[in-house]
């Protein structure tokens, strides 16, 4: 076995040189036509493929209006229901948390008596039901006055939009 010396090596080339290009051999010509490099066949390569659609015609556009989806109108919309549905659920899940922690933490403040007779833990219980009515009162009253609000302008606009879209 024999190693050769590292400086017999020829030094390394960065990028390495490209490969050497395929001549046609002498016994045939040269096409008289230029010959495209990396286009798409001009038939079909599947046939049960549709066939490709038409390029659009490049005509006089007129400006247009972001898509309604990015509209700012829109995020300010989703803040006020997220807003609106975590304040309604945190009402009255809040209220029903805090009644389980003291029943499984307190069991001495949950027996203790308000009135003749009445445990605490029972009036907590029974306050549970206006507490989830106020829940939902909030969540009337915000929808009222903050999402329905945002959401008619909302509408109005797209409204407006599918019009100018249909006089086109």
């Amino acid at each position: 076995m024999s190693y050769e010396p590292l400086s017999s090596r020829p030094p390394y080339q960065y990028p390495p040189p490209a490969p050497p290009q395929y001549a046609a051999p002498r016994h045939q010509a040269s096409p008289p036509y230029p010959v495209p490099q990396h286009q798409a066949p001009p038939y079909a390569t599947y046939p049960w493929q549709p066939p490709a659609p038409p390029e659009p015609e490049a005509g006089p556009r007129s400006p247009r209006r972001p898509a309604l989806g990015h509209h700012s109108d829109l995020r300010i919309l989703r803040g006020a229901y997220r807003w609106q549905r975590r304040v309604a659920t945190l009402t009255a899940l809040g209220y029903f948390t805090l009644f389980l922690i003291l029943s499984a933490f307190a069991p001495s403040f949950m027996t203790g008596e308000v009135a003749d007779g009445l445990p605490t833990g029972l009036l907590l219980a029974l306050v549970q039901l206006p507490v989830t009515w106020l829940a939902t009162a909030l969540y009337e009253y915000t929808a009222r006055r903050r999402v329905d609000p945002i959401a008619d302008r909302i509408r109005k606009q797209a409204e407006v939009d599918a019009k100018r879209e249909a006089a086109r």
